[in-house]
């Protein structure tokens, strides 16, 4: 069968085992609810893995032979298809591996490609050494589920508190195991397993690689029988082991051998104590529910299992340990006392009587040394809680149950001192100590208490109540009213064996004591037994009696030791006295001073009480006798333990201060010489001439320990003063110069007190710049006056530290020196004698560093402001300095190699990310250190791995509350978290700088080449090795594939959000875009596995979660727009289906993914569909997840501050946040505000002091929770502006048919809904408004946008199909094809259902944002402009078809849906009523540019669709329009100044625009013409300045010059800006008023007149361009209606004769100008333009177009305004007054030979020729027949557009959209070729109907001027008649309407002869021929047919040549 198998590429022996363990933590340790199912299934598959317990598959001969074949005929390998040839190399490796560990051959193959697929997580490792450790790993793996499986059984020791369901399947299944002999199994395991000989074979095998690989291995195999051990042990706790495997456990101990320190090692300590726990029946004297079942299981009540093991237990036969024999033999005799006093018949009675038997052969074995230096003192006992109960309830049993044992062990003890006193020596050595080794036991066992468990309260029997009930009792925690017997009869033992003290055991109490004092409570106790002790014997004490062990003994016999040795110390200055003999203190006194002072040390470390009570004590005097004792001539050692008690008294602020005095005083330091000494004294000579001698340094560190202690409150300024300049120098200088600096080159006997030394001092230099704090006052040299002489005062000693360490000192380079020392020795991955202390002493070295890079900034900017000549280099530059011992400049290299030590030095790799992370800010730093980095190719890979080990640290965790009791390990987790943190930042930061940077470096990106070349792949794939985005990944994708989604997002939310964000930035580069992207996509498939779980929610970090989808949705938004471009489509659709679909997505369709309950209650009054199989939308869950709601903290209520005031220092407090939040500092609040109070001065302040500071603590945490509100609005602001994004990006990036247009519709539709929802209920904050209106600003104009494009399509076509666009847009009427019908359906359905909502939804958003939010406003007004665009009918193609209808058809047409939604649309706005008009009115005038323009553009909107005029009538009513007009008035000014140059900005002009465009809305209704009239809008227009200021054009380009950037437009073109509106406003007030036409003639001829100049400039028309085209169009326009003679009887009522005589004038100018413009636009002049236009400029065919039509426009003008002018002034034929020569010269001229040639213009002063009027009547038909057949075409083009070839396409598009046309979509390309086409049709229309109109005009112009001229007109040289006479006068009465002046008329008219008339007689013929004839009646057969005025130009054709047949005959 095994031959058959394909090989597991996972590796049976590894990744089966990996994921049991996995399984097991997630049931057990981290509870996840689905997982106890999940353990039940995987402890079923792999239960006979567990039975058989790491056996190993057996080789296999055809396995072998199949391997050997591999190479040629290959393997199969599960999940690959085929089979696989294996190298040469692997196959040999696959036999050496199998024989390694005797395991199989496919087997040893599986791990070996396990190893290779593993390789990148080891990088420097082969294969083979990989797949050593995963074979070690597997076992690991097994042994601890196992353990955690037996930990979690129910039991009798502890419980985790797991479900029922769980303890009962964990139970079942190891009680399953042990019946299949567990026990056996781990032991012979445990005695097989050994490092050193798996060390053999591994190196005999070369299966051993670098010190990393051997560490690792060993750690794993330590580790596997650790766990092996534990098994038992935990199994011991929880339940007893049977008769069989207690003796095999014991027979297994009977050979146990102790280290080589004799302490047992942590595998046989656990079995150790394993065995104890069998015998261990504590639990029958609880009282707990399941006693007595606990009872019925336990093995000791079983006669057979106690008579076996008491056998065992008491054969002679001695085991290799006898202090192993003998501890087992006390917990049995203690056991069976234990029996014996139970209230059960156990029928063991034989047994019992032999405990006084076993406990005596356990004394007599030294039970009490054993376990004091064999148990307690091995390094893994203080690590586990159960072996310190363990043995704490052994000890106290002893106490308790055997106190005859107990006597006769004080009674030996008396005897033997007896002995001793009489002898007067010491004891002899083979005396029994048993009660000393008791003694010093206890000691040991509660002196480091690490789980702060206080055990030795029962020691303890209180005299006084105490509050704690629980601290009374047992270690359960029991109140109890009184205390039990148990701790009566220890505190018994406690006291009495203090009364009447041997000598012996004097020092061996005096440190149980201290053992028993550890703990804040115990130390209470203990202080108040020695209180207790001294105050009963005053007397005897003065009598030289007393206890011993009392506060009033010691402290009188240091004074008695003070006394009689300062008495002998010899005075510095007297010489003779030295022959004194010297009292000193002998060997035994001084170990019993050293114990009392460790336990004073120990009593006053704990208790706060106790140091200040020994303190203020009067008699004692405690420090001041210590401090005097140092000053006299004792050992060192004694020196030391003085200053390690005085430090612990320093502990109290209160005992600091004045300790500082004291300590200045005694001159421990000597800080101050005095002249007459000879010598120098005190410490500094005890270092150098003392200590360096004896190479031992305890006074030195205490004395550093002491500096430590106090420094750490602070210290006062004025020390030393009066002496010596006050302040800490000396100190400083001797701790740093003397100690730091000498200590690496002194000698050490003990070789860790080297690293003691460095750790204590780098710690005081540490906490000293901590609190520093730079100030502009040290900087300058402060004088000071000392004993008459001036000296420098004392600067701070962070200031002193921070010089040293911004210079390239001793102490900068001895703390570099330290780090590479520090990192040499980590590397070698072996223990060394002070290990932990080298370790400390690097972590404040880097520690010190990260302060200095903290603090460098504002201490280099206060000392550049000051005047001191003190020159600093910033640290990271001088990390970037060369190494001396290296040659190297690799400073910043070592920072950065501690990360790879953070699996075992997480606080040093902390630190060295912190550095790291801090001096990325540098981008010069950054290129150095990345040179650093990647100069070699080794040291490259391993910072790699240092960075990518941590972030892949399993340890870490984020969850975890900090506080001073938290265990040791979830401390470390944190650390290691945090770790991860500053590593992620850096990231962050690095990505923000302009490559190469660390980042990129670190994230595996190119940084020698372009970054844009970079291929990322997997790891190991092509060689490349796991980097920082490899392990950034995987955090975020460990359980993306499960249904809660990944797993960081929930435990470590704020370190998620950082990869997040990193993701993102390398999206967002466009550097490293285009390879992540990449990556991500094919690779990883992130994108999609990670949005599927959107929305992320996790109520307890609501804010990191926000920020994770924002940053997902950023990078989404980046992906869909990339994959859009590139046309990668199924990308792109997958990514929308995900994000866009409402119905369950298929992964999770079991689950309920988006939660069905909620989806069904969603919008159902919009859905026109079945909603019960809807789910939610992701787009739309995730806005749903966004609480809009916000929490604010009430105001603050002050009794002491003033609440203005502190708002105002709060907000000076405030900064910007590396996240770019503005939130107020609070550590500076603090100190601003206790230094507000400390400079409070008077007795009430300092009683009501604690009442301020309570109050300052409320300020602090009012300040808290704003900040955090703050954080909260930032982060829903961040992830709206993301969703907003995404949104965004789907609406316009993606291609428009992924989404098709009804879906599309309804989504906008549901996305709008849940906005306006949201935003509109009563708690929604306000902030988010700004975000949400501009989401609903792009949503309305995306939906606008939507249903316009439908609409436009469907009316195209429809109305070139039918031409019946108005019964089209009818639903009910259309009779078309399905595809129109659908679309009016849908649209009508839609608006039906919603548009309307939304209107309102509208409307009240804006009322809700009340007089503030403007800016908000605008969004939502563009939004309601877009909304109102709906209803606007789209561009209908001109076909000249649709005034074919009937008036009655017309008439009887249903209303179009355009026209019901904007009558729906009215309704609606205006039951909004007054409010709704005053907010847009007031904004419309008054506030934010936009707003204001916006504004104005809405009101325009409204009031073209306001039927009965209620807006109109407000704004007139309540003065905005007034205000208004007005306005234009202050406009004038602002106006001239955008003429200039150089313009300020353009908002001006703009809002001008906007204004104009309004009031020009508002002249086109009756009613709006006359308030304008009566406003005096022409009056103001009239009187602004700006219309004179016309810029001079210039002669190089037409246009001008434009400002370089092209967007400020040239000055003529801003001029034309500000004049056409005006003038367009003047002709619509011309063309609407028909009641006040005369008025608004009159008003607008004077805006004329005022502008007179401007005016005939633009008459003249130096230049041609569109701009001074259209200008002449309006002008003329406006001239043709105002400039008549008419005008003038309005204006006669208020003129004079002269100024009347000035307006006629006027208008007889304007008449000459406008006559003279049909020379230069009628005719060939046109085409010389049009030439002149294409030789300058390249512009397109648009804008040719546009200048055609304004030509034709402008001779339709004029025209218009030659009729009106012959109409007006004749009202007969005969009383014509001709405005053209009755000549046709022109005409014959201009259709000769020379047509194109330049044709002078006529001078203006020159009446022109009928001839002119012919030939533009002749071109404009020639004009409307071609123009009529590109019409044609055109209209054929629209209806067949998809069959126009791609090139025609393509050129429409272009004339839409000049560039990106290849980009977009076919379809697109149809619309913007059908929108193009309209485009042309309508402007040929248009362009049909000026031809037309000038036709009709000339004609009648031509026929009443040949009228007059061929039957009216008598010639000059002919004989006056009555007519002509008549026809004179009529010339005279009007003759200001005529030519200049009587002058210009005889010289124009007076001439015309006979032979002028007969000549015009013969011209007309030939002119006015057939073929023009047969034009003209097409013209009107093809085109007037459809209008009013149809046989117009037949009647006029006939008139004119009967005139010229009349005259012929």
């Amino acid at each position: 069968m095994a031959t058959s198998m394909a090989v597991n590429s996972a590796a049976t022996l590894w990744g089966p085992y990996k994921g049991v363990y996995q399984t097991v933590v997630d049931a057990v340790w981290k509870r996840k609810p689905e997982a106890p199912h999940l353990l039940d299934l995987v402890l079923k598959k792999h239960k006979p893995d567990f039975i058989s317990l790491f056996k190993n598959p057996a080789k296999n001969v055809q396995q072998r032979e199949k391997i050997q074949k591999a190479g040629t005929e290959g393997i199969a390998i599960q999940g690959q298809q085929g089979t696989k040839l294996l190298p040469e190399q692997l196959i040999k490796e696959v036999f050496i591996l199998s024989d390694l560990f005797n395991i199989g051959e496919l087997a040893a193959l599986e791990l070996l490609l396990s190893g290779e697929h593993q390789q990148p997580h080891f990088p420097g490792m082969t294969r083979g050494l990989v797949a050593v450790l995963l074979y070690w790993d597997g076992k690991r793996c097994i042994a601890n589920s196992l353990r955690s499986l037996i930990q979690s059984r129910r039991g009798k020791t502890f419980t985790l508190e797991l479900s029922s369901e769980l303890v009962n399947l964990t139970t079942r299944f190891t009680d399953n195991l042990m019946e299949h002999g567990l026990t056996e199994k781990i032991l012979r395991l445990v005695s097989e397993i050994d490092v050193t000989n798996e060390f053999d074979k591994l190196q005999k095998a070369r299966g051993l690689g670098n010190e990393r690989h051997r560490k690792e291995v060993s750690d794993l195999i330590k580790e596997c029988r650790q766990s092996l051990a534990d098994c038992l042990f935990a199994w011991t706790c929880q339940s007893p082991l049977n008769k069989d495997d207690t003796l095999r456990l014991m027979d297994y101990l009977k050979n146990v051998t102790t280290e080589a320190d004799g302490s047992l090692d942590s595998v046989n300590l656990s079995l150790l104590m394993a065995l104890l726990y069998c015998f261990d029946i504590s639990f029958l004297q609880q009282v707990t529910e399941d006693r007595d079942d606990l009872f019925r299981q336990t093995s000791l009540t079983d006669k057979n299992y106690v008579e076996a093991v008491h056998k065992q237990l008491l054969d002679p036969q001695p085991w290799t340990l006898p202090g192993m024999q003998a501890t087992v033999r006390l917990a049995w005799a203690l056991t069976l006392r234990t029996l014996s006093q139970l209230r059960i018949d156990t029928g063991l009675a034989e047994f019992t009587e032999a405990d006084e038997i076993t406990a005596e052969l356990a004394i007599n074995d030294n039970v009490f040394l054993f376990l004091t230096e064999s148990v307690v003192a091995s390094e893994s006992f203080s690590q586990e809680e159960f072996y310190f109960r363990r043995i704490h309830n052994l000890v106290t049993d002893f106490l308790a149950l055997m106190p005859l044992k107990v006597k006769q062990l004080r009674n030996r003890a008396d005897e033997d001192a007896r002995l001793s006193i009489q002898m007067g020596s010491e004891l002899p050595t083979g005396v029994r100590r048993d009660l000393e080794h008791l003694m010093l036991l206890i000691a040991e066992l509660y002196r480091k208490d690490s789980f702060n468990l206080e055990l030795a309260l029962e020691y303890w029997c209180p005299t006084e109540p105490v509050q704690n009930h629980s601290l009374m009792g047992t270690y359960l925690g029991v109140p109890h009213q009184r205390p039990p017997q148990r701790q009566v009869v220890l505190s018994k033992f406690v006291r009495q064996m203090g009364d009447l003290l041997p000598p012996t055991i004097y020092i061996p109490y005096l440190k149980m004591l201290r053992g028993l004092a550890s703990g804040p409570q115990c130390a209470h106790y203990c202080f108040s037994l020695l209180k207790v002790n001294g105050s009963s014997h005053v007397e005897n004490i003065q009598a030289g009696g007393g206890s011993p062990v009392s506060w009033e003994h010691f402290y009188h016999s240091l004074m008695l030791y003070h006394v009689h040795l300062r008495r002998d110390l010899p005075s510095a200055d007297s010489v003779q006295h030295r022959h004194l003999p010297l009292r000193g203190i002998t060997q035994r006194e001084l170990d019993g001073l050293i114990a009392f002072l460790q336990l004073q040390t120990t009593i006053v470390k704990w208790s706060e009480n106790a140091r200040l009570a020994l303190c203020e004590h009067p008699q004692w005097a405690p420090i001041v006798v210590m401090l005097g004792l140092l000053q006299c001539s004792i050992p060192p050692i004694l020196k030391a333990e003085l200053l390690e008690a005085i430090a612990a008294f320093g502990k109290s602020p209160e005992i600091a201060a004045s300790l500082w005095q004291s300590v200045e005083h005694t001159q421990i330091l000597q800080t101050v010489r005095l002249p007459s000494q000879r010598q120098a004294t005190g410490i500094e000579v005890e270092l150098s001439e003392i200590e360096s001698r004896c190479e031992e340094y305890p006074l030195t560190r205490a004395f550093c320990t002491l500096i430590s202690t106090l420094v750490e409150g602070s210290f006062p300024s004025n020390l030393g003063a009066g002496v010596r300049p006050p302040g800490f120098d000396p100190y400083l200088d001797f701790i740093r110069d003397s100690v730091f600096l000498r200590f690496p080159s002194r000698a050490y006997r003990r070789a860790a007190e080297k690293w003691e030394v460095a750790e204590v001092t780098l710690e005081i230099f540490y906490k000293l710049l901590r609190d520093y704090e730079p100030q502009p006052e040290d900087f300058v040299d402060q004088v000071l006056e000392l004993q008459g002489e001036e000296v420098l005062a004392c600067k701070p000693p962070g200031f002193h530290l921070m010089f040293h360490l911004l210079n390239d000192s001793p102490m900068l380079g001895l703390c570099l020196f330290l780090l590479e020392e520090g990192v040499k020795q980590l590397d070698t991955c072996a223990p060394f004698p002070g290990k932990r202390h080298m370790e400390k002493a690097v972590e404040y070295c880097l520690g010190l560093f990260n302060l200095t890079l903290q603090k460098e900034n504002l201490f280099t900017d206060l000392l550049r402001e000051s005047p001191s000549s003190l020159i600093v280099t910033a640290l990271e530059q001088l990390l970037q300095g060369i190494n001396p011992r290296t040659k190297r400049a690799d400073n910043v290299v070592n920072i950065a190699r501690y990360l790879r030590h953070g699996d075992s030095n997480p606080e040093l790799a902390f630190e060295s990310a912190k550095i790291l992370c801090c001096i990325s800010r540098y981008p010069n730093i950054q290129v150095k250190l990345v040179g650093d980095f990647t100069r070699d190719e080794t040291v490259s890979l391993t910072l790699m791995a240092g960075f990518v080990e941590c972030l892949d640290s399993e340890d870490a965790e984020e969850l975890i509350t900090v506080d001073d009791d938290m265990d040791e390990n979830k401390r470390l987790s944190k650390v290691r978290h945090q770790t991860r943190i500053h590593i992620l930042n850096l990231l962050i930061t690095s990505l923000e700088l302009q490559p190469p940077n660390l980042a990129l470096y670190l994230l595996g990106y190119e940084v020698k080449k372009s970054v844009s070349t970079t291929n990322l792949q997997d790891p190991g794939v092509l060689g490349c090795p796991r980097t920082c985005l490899h392990a950034i990944l995987n955090i975020l994708e460990k359980g993306s594939e499960s249904r809660d989604g990944p797993v960081a997002i929930k435990e470590s939310p704020h370190l998620a959000e950082l990869c997040y964000q990193v993701i993102y930035q390398l999206c967002t580069c466009a550097d490293t875009s285009g390879p992540t992207m990449r990556y991500l996509r094919t690779s990883q498939d992130f994108l999609f596995s990670q949005l599927q779980h959107l929305p992320f929610i996790s109520k307890d970090h609501e804010i990191s979660s926000l920020n994770q989808m924002s940053w997902l949705m950023k990078t989404a938004a980046i992906e869909l727009r990339l994959t859009s471009l590139n046309r990668q489509r199924s990308h792109t659709q997958r990514l929308l289906h995900l994000l866009l679909d409402d119905v369950p997505f298929k992964p999770y369709s079991v689950d309920g993914e988006g939660g069905m309950e909620e989806d069904s209650k969603s919008s159902s009054g919009f859905l026109l569909f079945d909603t019960v199989s809807k789910v939610r939308r992701k787009i739309l869950s995730i806005l749903d997840s966004v609480d809009f709601s916000q929490e604010v903290p009430e105001p603050l209520q002050l009794d002491f501050f003033d609440r203005n005031k502190v708002e105002q220092v709060i907000a000076n407090c405030e900064h910007r946040n590396h996240r770019g939040q503005t939130i107020c500092n609070v550590k500076l609040l603090h100190r601003v505000l206790v230094a507000e109070v400390n400079a409070l001065q008077g007795m009430a302040a300092i009683g009501q002091r604690s009442l301020i500071m309570e109050e300052i603590n409320t300020v602090l945490q009012h300040v808290v929770e704003r900040n955090k509100v703050l954080q909260w609005l930032h982060a829903k602001r961040h992830t709206l502006e993301s969703w907003r994004q995404l949104v965004e990006i789907i609406l316009t990036a993606c291609p428009q048919d992924c989404i098709p247009g009804e879906d599309k519709q309804l989504i906008i539709r549901d996305l709008l809904q849940a906005l306006h929802e949201k935003i509109l209920n009563e708690d929604a904050a306000q902030e988010l408004m700004p975000v949400v209106a501009g989401a609903v600003f792009t949503l309305t104009a995306h939906l606008s946008q939507s249903l316009r494009t439908e609409q436009k399509l469907m009316v195209s076509v429809a109305a070139i199909r039918d031409s019946q666009y108005i019964s089209m847009l009818d639903a009910e009427s259309l009779s078309t094809s399905s595809g129109a019908e659908d679309t009016v359906t849908g649209f009508a359905s839609f608006r039906d259902s919603s548009l309307n909502i939304i209107l309102r939804r509208l409307l009240d958003f804006i009322l809700r944002t009340g007089g503030g939010y403007q800016r908000v406003r605008a969004h939502l007004y563009g939004s309601l402009l877009y909304y109102l665009q709906i209803a606007q009918k789209p561009d209908e193609p001109d076909t000249l078809k649709t005034a074919e209808m009937t008036m009655w058809q017309r008439l009887t047409a249903p209303e179009d849906v355009f026209s019901k939604l904007q009558q729906e649309n009215m309704a609606t706005i205006e039951k909004y009523g007054a409010a709704l008009m005053e907010v847009i009115c007031r904004d419309a005038c008054d506030g934010h540019e936009i707003g204001r323009m916006l504004a104005l553009a809405l009101l325009d909107r409204i009031i073209s669709v306001d039927k009965y005029n209620q807006w109109l009538t407000f704004l007139c009513n309540s003065g905005y329009l007034k205000v208004l007009v007005d306005s234009l008035a202050q406009d004038d000014l602002l106006l001239q100044s955008m003429l200039s140059p150089q313009p300020p900005l353009l908002k001006g002009l703009y809002i001008y625009e906007s204004k104009m465009a309004f009031l020009t809305r508002v002249a086109k209704n009756p009613q709006g013409t006359l308030e304008l009239l009566r406003c005096g809008a022409i009056v103001k227009l009239a009187h602004c300045q700006v219309f004179d200021m016309r810029p001079e054009t210039d002669t190089q380009g037409l246009f001008g010059m434009r400002e370089p950037s092209g967007f400020i437009p040239a000055p003529v073109e801003r001029y034309h800006q500000i004049l056409l509106p005006a003038l367009q406003l003047c002709q619509v007030i011309l063309t609407s008023s028909t009641a006040q036409q005369q008025q608004a003639a009159g008003q607008v001829f004077q805006f004329l007149i005022a502008h007179s100049d401007t005016i005939h400039a633009s008459l003249r028309c130096q230049t041609v361009s569109e701009g001074s085209l259209q200008e002449l169009a309006l002008l003329t326009g406006i001239i043709s209606k105002a400039a008549l003679p008419g005008v003038l009887t309005e204006l006669e009522r208020d003129a004079n004769e002269g100024l009347l005589m000035e307006f006629q004038g006027h208008i007889g100018r304007f008449q000459r100008l406008c006559l003279g413009l049909l020379s230069r636009f009628g005719g060939s002049e046109r085409m010389r333009h049009f030439k002149l236009q294409e030789d300058n400029t390249q512009e397109d065919v648009h804008r040719r177009a546009m200048m055609d039509i304004a030509m034709h426009q402008i001779c339709a003008n004029v025209m218009e305004y030659c009729r009106t002018l012959v109409l007006q002034s004749s009202p007969t034929s005969q009383h014509t007054i001709c405005l053209f020569t009755p000549s046709l010269a022109d005409a014959a001229n201009r259709e000769g030979s020379r047509q194109d040639s330049q044709i002078s213009a006529v001078p203006y002063w020159r009446l022109p020729g009928l001839g002119g009027v012919v030939y533009l009547l002749k071109q404009n038909a020639n004009d409307f027949f071609t123009c009529h057949a590109n019409h044609s075409q055109s209209v054929h083009k629209l209806q067949n557009v998809e069959q126009l070839p791609p090139e025609e396409i393509k050129e429409l598009c272009q004339l839409v959209i000049p560039a990106g046309v290849d980009k977009i979509s076919t379809t697109h390309k149809y619309a913007l070729a059908r929108r193009c086409l309209v485009k042309v049709i309508n402007n040929q229309a248009k362009m049909l109907s000026l031809c037309c109109y000038t036709v009709e005009n000339c004609l009648f112009v031509l026929w009443r001027h040949l009228e007059y001229y061929l039957l009216h007109c008598s010639p000059t040289d002919s004989q006056n008649t009555p007519l002509t006479g008549a026809s004179h006068r009529g010339r005279v009465q009007d003759s200001y309407s005529v030519e200049l002046s009587s002058e210009g008329r005889n010289f124009g008219m007076s001439r015309i002869t006979q032979q002028d008339i007969d000549q015009l007689r013969s011209e007309a013929a030939s002119c006015f021929g057939e073929s023009l004839q047969k034009k003209l009646l097409e013209l009107e057969r093809i085109y007037c047919r459809m209008r009013s005025r149809h046989t117009f130009i037949q009647a006029l054709v006939r008139r004119i040549l009967g005139l010229i047949r009349i005259t012929r005959t």
